[in-house]
């Protein structure tokens, strides 16, 4: 599995963050019912691995990863939870040395010019771009696409149902990462009829402008 099928899934990846294990399933099967196929579920919280694991099996078509991969304590419990890819805020030498040591697909982030050239020029053509808005949003990504066009990113960080085909009519975007379509209210009333309704939305944001 390449890092660039699943980020091609669909438009939107969606930024999960579980704090209460039980919503794990339900949630994973309304954002996949809802057309989002690639689910990045954030190490922020101490069930985030077990919560990967539930959701796997709940939905073994998606594709389920793990976010805020930081170092390898994370790095390990990742490939451990049997993780279908990983993605990090940032980077350094040390993940770039643990991603070469395994096949699962690994999306680091860079925010600079010199970040995405540094990656680069260690084999990565998909990064993440983040924080995409505190970072120079659409207008820092164009700039990039000049002098480097054959890096892709995944922007992620501040993006909006509204903001996001701004983002995704760039030929350097492959798709966005957002969490505008988790609403923690409609998770807390376990509404996932709603959920699965906010991910059709995001599926089927405007990419007529590419």
């Amino acid at each position: 599995m390449s890092i660039e099928k699943i980020l091609a899934s669909a438009p939107v990846v969606p930024v999960v963050v579980i704090d209460n294990l039980e919503d794990a399933a339900p949630l994973a099967q309304a954002l996949y019912n809802g057309g989002l196929k690639a689910l990045e579920i954030t190490l922020r919280t101490p069930i985030a691995i077990e919560a990967v694991k539930l959701m796997k099996a709940a939905v073994p078509e998606a594709y389920v990863g793990t976010g805020t991969v930081v170092d390898k304590a994370s790095f390990d419990a990742s490939v451990a939870a049997g993780a279908d890819f990983m993605v990090s805020p940032g980077v350094n030498d040390e993940l770039v040395a643990l991603a070469k040591t395994t096949d699962i697909p690994f999306l680091p982030g860079a925010a600079t010019p010199s970040e995405v050239m540094q990656l680069a020029s260690q084999g990565f053509k998909y990064l993440k771009f983040f924080p995409a808005e505190a970072a120079g949003g659409t207008a820092m990504l164009k700039s990039i696409a000049g002098p480097l066009p054959d890096v892709t990113f995944c922007p992620t960080g501040g993006i909006t149902l509204a903001t996001a085909p701004n983002y995704l009519a760039l030929n350097n975007v492959i798709c966005v990462g957002g969490t505008w379509m988790l609403d923690k209210q409609l998770i807390e009333n376990k509404d996932w009829q709603a959920i699965e309704s906010l991910a059709r939305q995001a599926c089927e944001v405007n990419r007529s402008q590419k």
